[in-house]
């Protein structure tokens, strides 16, 4: 993972971190789960990963919280399970957590829930016998600078129908974004440029995708792919910066003619993308993605500016 928009630096206090089991402490070797766990037996649940920034008092503070919970809340109603804290308990439950680990800067955070113990190894919601599962992973993880851009490779496995399988759902069930990240790498890339049934350019298997071309940034209709949380701040951004934005389907074609393409997620923010199937798009990072960049950030100081 040299390359990967995920790549971090390996950091000492990790093998020392508390990890939150259904409110309670657990150093990360005794952090467990039962085998019978909805999550585990079947990968009925949903998550969310929250990236900590340094707050006004010097505590951690969880950037765009608020839109992370909405869209965990929205999951787990989606799968007919509920969530035994309201928001602001979980919250609160989060950031306990993060003082306990003294998590301050340079975190993310792993939110895990799923519908709760089964009975019985068996898929029927009917069989869980206990509340909702919550599980608060906090690691410090700094992104690795990846300035030169990444490699993406387009992959067979694509974004498939919301009555499939709803990709705006953010579940634990991610089978076809692992195949795909599989064949991207197997191809020697870093992650997977993912289409949608026609064939348009989708997302990517953990991070979303953007293209500029003639000073507009493009991303996908977003009819196909997960509600990502950073790429509806950068597509603000864009708006408070003055770069023109289009959420449109596109072609390969088009990505191959890209003057510049970058990825998005909560864990590095915007990151450069080099090629696509071995078409060079651009070394290293270009002026509309560094101002889109800066932009964001600007959108993140301001949101954790509030505080908890």
């Amino acid at each position: 993972m040299t390359h990967s928009t995920h790549a971090y630096d390996a950091d000492p206090r990790n093998d020392r971190i508390l990890i939150d089991v259904n409110g309670e402490l657990f150093p990360r070797a005794e952090a467990k789960v039962s085998v019978f766990d909805s999550g585990f037996v079947l990968g009925d649940g949903v998550w969310e990963g929250l990236r900590v920034y340094p707050g006004p008092d010097g505590k951690g503070v969880v950037a765009f919280f608020d839109r992370h919970l909405t869209r965990l809340y929205d999951g787990a109603k989606t799968l007919d399970y509920a969530l035994p804290l309201t928001p602001d308990e979980l919250k609160a439950r989060i950031y306990a957590c993060l003082d306990a680990n003294d998590a301050r800067e340079g975190v993310h955070v792993r939110l895990m829930t799923s519908r709760g113990l089964k009975a019985t190894p068996y898929q029927d919601p009917r069989a869980t016998i206990s509340p909702a599962t919550i599980v608060i992973i906090p690691e410090f993880k700094t992104p690795k600078p990846q300035d030169a851009g990444v490699d993406l490779f387009t992959v067979h496995v694509r974004r498939g129908y919301p009555d499939v399988q709803d990709q705006k759902l953010n579940s634990h069930s991610k089978i076809n974004c692992i195949m795909a990240c599989i064949q991207a790498a197997k191809a020697g890339a870093d992650e997977a440029l993912m289409l949608d049934p026609q064939g348009f350019v989708a997302t990517c298997n953990s991070t979303h995708f953007f293209i500029v071309r003639d000073g507009e940034a493009w991303t996908s209709s977003g009819d196909y792919c997960l509600g990502g949380i950073t790429r509806g701040a950068v597509l603000e951004a864009a708006n408070e910066a003055g770069v023109r934005t289009r959420e449109k389907n596109f072609s390969l074609t088009d990505v191959y003619g890209a003057q510049e393409a970058f990825v998005t997620g909560t864990f590095a923010g915007l990151t450069p993308v080099s090629s696509v199937d071995g078409r060079n798009i651009r070394e290293g990072i270009g002026p509309v993605t560094e101002r889109l960049r800066a932009a964001y950030l600007e959108l993140v100081a301001a949101d954790v500016a509030k505080g908890r």
